[in-house]
C-alpha cells in the first residue's frame, strides 16, 4: 500500500499525539475507573422508574471568541456515569434490557465523537466508539453521526428522562452529528415541542419527564464513594496549600491577580487541570463582593485585609476553600473583631455538623451567633435587626460542581459540604466608618462521617493567632524576581 507524503504526515502526528496523550495517562494512576462510572449507571438503573430512558447529552463546546473556544469542561453527571471528557455526545441509560435490530441485548447506549485523523492532529486524539467500548465499558457505542438514523421506539416508554433544553448550543452545518444536531434529533425522535398533532394523527404520548432526572442524580451525586473522596480530599489539600504559601508570601504592594496567581501555580504544581470556579480574590472593600473575580486591584495597601476564595479541580472533583488574611500580617483591632466572630460561627456550626442535623440548623446557628456579635460591636442596633452584612447560605453540597448536586434536608454519612459564615460591610455602611470596607469569609469543607464529621481542609489555619504566626514565615517566592515591565504610561 503506497501512501502520499500528506497521508504520512498525519499518520506520524497521530502516532506521536497518541503516544504523549499515553506518556501523559501513565504519569497518574487516581483516575476514577471505568468500574466507578459501570457502577454508577448501574445505580442509576436501580433508580429508575418502569420501563424509562434516562438521557444525558454532553456540555457545548463554548466559544470565547473568533476561532478561539474555552478550554472543555464536560457536563458533571455525564462524567459521572462514564468518565468521558469529549464533546458532542449523548448516553442513553435504560431501566430495562432493550433488543436491538439483530436480536442484541442491551441497557445503555452511547453515541460519540467518531476518529477523525486531521482533527486530531488539531485538537488532541479522540476516544471513538471503539475506544468507548474497550475504556468506558459501553458495549453499544456508537458514532455520534449514527444517532439520527438509530432506531429506538421513545414512544414505547412510560418516562423519557431528561433535562430541558437552554437553547444555547451553536450548530455547526457541516456536522451532522454535533451537539446542536444531537438534539435536533432527539427532540424530533420524542415529539419535543410539538404543540399541535396533524389533523387526524394519533396524538404523541406525554411521557417526557423534565424534572425526575434532577432528582434521582442529587440523591446520588449528595452521598459521596470511597473513590470520590480520595479526589476531593485531594482537591482540599491542593487548595489549602496554596493558602498557605500565600499566607507565607504576602505582602504590601503585591496585586490580587499575584495573588490569585500563587494559588492557581499551586494548583497546577500538583496536576489540577482547572480551577473548580473563577478565582476569588478582594482585597478591602473588593471582598464585599461576594463573587468578586476582577481580581483586578494593582497596589494592595498594608491597612487591609484581602479575601481569597479558591479551589483546585482534581480529576474531575473540586474543593471550595476561603481564607481571608491581613495584607501586613497583623489583624487591626477592628478586623480581628470582626474575624473572630465569624470564627466562633464558624467553629459552632462545624461542631455540629453530623448525620440528622439539618442545613437549616446549622445555618441558624450560625446567623445567631453573628447576629448577636454583631449587635454586641454596636454595627447593628439590637440582634434581630435586619441587615445584609451576612447575605448568604451558610454551607452547600461539593463535589463534580463547586455547588454540587445534593439533598438538602438533614446530613448523611459521606455529604461533603462547605461550612462559610461571613460578614461583609462595605464603605458607606449604616455604622462607625471604623467597620467600613471590612469583608471576612471563613469557609472550610467537611466530611459528614458515621458519627460526626471530618475537617478536611485543616492545613490551611483558621484562628486569627495561627494566621498571624504562619505569615511571619519566609516563603521560596521572596526570591522570585521579574524584570520590570516597560513602555509608555
Amino acid at each position: 500500500m503506497k501512501f502520499s507524503f500528506k497521508t504520512f504526515l498525519i499518520l506520524i502526528t497521530y502516532t506521536f499525539s497518541g503516544f504523549l496523550l499515553l506518556q501523559a495517562q501513565e504519569t497518574r494512576k487516581d483516575y476514577l475507573s471505568s468500574d466507578f462510572h459501570k457502577g454508577r449507571r448501574d445505580l442509576l438503573r436501580e433508580k429508575l422508574p418502569a420501563n424509562s430512558v434516562a438521557v444525558f447529552f454532553a456540555s457545548p463546546v463554548r466559544n470565547r471568541a473568533n476561532d478561539v473556544d474555552f478550554v472543555y469542561h464536560q457536563d458533571p453527571d455525564l462524567f459521572y456515569l462514564t468518565g468521558y471528557n469529549e464533546p458532542h455526545a449523548v448516553l442513553l441509560v435504560f431501566k430495562e434490557e432493550q433488543k436491538d435490530g439483530q436480536g442484541n441485548n442491551y441497557n445503555e447506549i452511547f453515541f460519540v465523537q467518531p476518529r477523525n485523523a486531521q482533527a486530531e492532529m488539531w485538537t488532541g486524539r479522540r476516544l471513538g466508539f471503539g475506544g468507548a467500548q474497550e475504556k468506558i465499558g459501553i458495549l453499544s457505542a456508537f458514532n455520534n453521526t449514527d444517532f439520527k438514523a438509530y432506531d429506538i421506539d421513545f414512544e414505547k416508554f412510560d418516562k423519557i428522562l431528561f433535562y430541558d433544553f437552554q437553547n444555547d448550543v451553536r450548530d455547526n452545518a457541516r456536522d451532522e452529528g454535533d451537539l446542536f444536531s444531537l438534539i435536533q434529533q432527539f427532540k424530533t425522535k420524542v415529539g419535543y415541542g410539538v404543540e399541535a398533532n396533524t389533523l387526524g394523527a394519533e396524538p404523541k404520548k406525554n411521557n417526557l419527564d423534565l424534572t425526575s432526572l434532577n432528582t434521582i442524580m442529587s440523591e446520588m451525586r449528595g452521598i459521596k464513594t470511597t473513590e470520590e473522596l480520595d479526589l476531593i480530599r485531594k482537591a482540599v489539600f491542593i487548595s489549602t496549600v496554596g493558602q498557605v504559601e500565600v499566607m507565607k508570601a504576602m505582602k504590601p504592594g503585591m496585586t490580587e491577580t499575584e495573588v490569585q496567581g500563587i494559588h492557581e501555580f499551586v494548583f497546577k504544581k500538583y496536576g489540577s487541570e482547572y480551577e473548580g470556579y473563577p478565582s476569588i480574590v478582594g482585597a478591602g472593600n473588593n471582598g464585599c463582593i461576594l463573587h468578586y473575580v476582577e481580581n483586578a486591584e494593582i497596589d494592595i495597601k498594608s491597612d487591609k485585609m484581602i479575601l481569597m476564595d479558591l479551589g483546585a479541580e482534581y480529576h474531575g472533583y473540586t474543593a471550595d476553600v476561603t481564607r481571608t488574611i491581613p495584607i501586613d500580617g497583623k489583624f487591626s483591632k477592628e478586623e480581628k473583631a470582626i474575624y473572630d466572630l465569624v470564627y466562633k460561627a464558624q467553629e459552632a456550626a462545624i461542631q455540629m455538623s453530623k448525620p440528622g442535623t439539618t442545613f437549616g440548623e446549622i445555618g441558624a446557628l450560625a446567623k445567631d451567633i453573628i447576629n448577636k456579635g454583631l449587635a454586641e460591636l454596636g454595627i447593628i442596633p439590637n440582634e434581630n435587626a435586619r441587615h445584609l452584612y451576612f447575605p448568604h447560605g451558610l454551607s452547600h453540597h461539593i463535589g463534580l460542581d463547586v455547588h454540587d448536586k445534593g439533598p438538602y434536608g438533614a446530613m448523611a454519612e459521606n455529604m461533603v459540604i462547605t461550612v462559610e459564615p461571613g460578614i461583609y460591610i462595605p464603605e458607606g455602611s449604616k455604622c462607625d466608618p471604623k467597620w467600613w470596607g471590612i469583608a471576612v469569609r471563613i469557609e472550610d469543607d467537611v466530611l459528614i462521617t458515621k458519627d460526626g464529621f471530618e475537617l478536611l481542609s485543616s492545613f490551611a489555619p483558621r484562628k486569627s493567632d495561627e494566621i498571624e504566626a504562619l505569615m511571619k514565615q519566609s516563603s521560596p517566592l521572596e526570591q522570585f524576581t521579574l524584570p520590570a515591565l516597560k513602555g509608555n504610561k
